[in-house]
Formats: structure tokens, C-alpha cells, sequence
């Protein structure tokens, strides 16, 4: 909650791989509020209200989970909308000349997403999702200590790279600075 609140702020992108990681360790939890206090919550050393605070944060994304049937895989209605927002800022970005460099960025990004696509067999996902579902295999694959090859790192730097862009973007529409208003 207090990480996930500072990085929706400071970097959408991060904010949604953050997310995506904190639905798994619920699930990894079994969507008990207990384990999650003992083995997540606990570990902050919270003053008593944060630690409430922390706690009916956790509550409410286990409600949300399992009202919108994601408790074994899939991500919560919040964080599509996370990808539902980019997935229109990227389009727009695109189909305005005014970004030559974010469309040399995505073009250049291009094949690798192609090729994770096509690895994806009949997983729908778009551009976007498809990206942030590589840099979060990457995560997962660190996290567990395996290894990563040469060309999946370099996959993941370059579609890093690109998605930290669509960030950076991001900030600056929400800030209204990114298609300044024509008077």
C-alpha cells in the first residue's frame, strides 16, 4: 500500500509490475489475512495505525479478488485499467506526429514483441500487456534464481526501456503536459 501508492505516483510501469507481484503473493498466501499479516504486513514494523491501515489494504484486494473470480490466476479490474490507459496512450502517441521518438522507440521494440506474441500461442494480450508480461516473466525468473539468458535479458532491457518512455508520457498527460491544451 505505501509502495504501491509512491510508485503509482512516481512510475506507472513500476506501479503495475508491483501490483501484479502483490496479487501473486496473495494468492501465494491463500487469501488469508493472517498469513498475509504474519509473513508481509509484519515485516514493515508499522505503528499500530499504518499496520491497520496496511492490513484493510490487503482485505480489500482479497475481496476484490475473489468478487472478480482472480483468486487462482488473472489480474484484478484496477490494474487492467492500468493497462487499459497506456494500452490508449500508446495509440495516441503513435498517431501523433509530434512523438517521432516514441514511435522510433516502439518500432524498435517491435520485433521482440512480435516474437513474445507468437511465443504466447492464443494469449490475446496486446502490445502493452505483452510487454509487461515479459519484464514480469524476467522478475519471476530472477526472483527464483533462475537464469536468463543473453537474449531474454536483452529482450527485457530494450522493452524496459520502451515502457519507461510510455511512463515518462504517462506523467506528463496526467500532469496535462504532454498534448498541451490549444487556446
Amino acid at each position: 500500500m505505501i509502495i504501491a501508492s509512491q510508485k503509482h505516483k512516481e512510475n506507472i510501469a513500476e506501479y503495475l509490475l508491483y501490483m501484479w507481484q502483490i496479487e501473486d503473493m496473495i494468492r501465494a498466501n491463500g487469501l488469508d489475512i493472517d498469513r498475509i499479516k504474519t509473513n508481509i504486513i509484519d515485516k514493515f514494523n508499522l505503528d499500530p495505525a499504518k499496520e491497520k491501515e496496511m492490513v484493510e489494504w490487503y482485505e480489500s484486494l482479497i475481496d476484490m479478488m475473489r468478487r472478480e473470480g482472480v483468486e487462482q490466476n488473472g489480474h484484478l479490474q484496477l490494474n487492467k485499467n492500468v493497462i487499459i490507459q497506456l494500452t490508449d496512450l500508446h495509440l495516441a502517441l503513435l498517431n501523433d506526429t509530434r512523438f517521432p521518438s516514441y514511435a522510433a522507440e516502439f518500432y524498435d521494440t517491435l520485433p521482440y514483441i512480435v516474437e513474445l506474441r507468437a511465443k504466447a500461442g492464443d494469449n490475446p494480450a496486446g502490445e502493452i500487456e505483452t510487454c509487461f508480461n515479459a519484464l514480469y516473466g524476467v522478475l519471476m525468473l530472477r526472483l527464483q534464481g533462475k537464469e536468463v539468458t543473453q537474449a531474454t535479458r536483452e529482450a527485457a532491457a530494450k522493452i524496459g526501456r520502451f515502457l519507461a518512455l510510455l511512463a515518462k508520457d504517462y506523467n506528463l498527460d496526467r500532469e496535462d503536459k504532454l498534448f498541451p491544451k490549444e487556446d
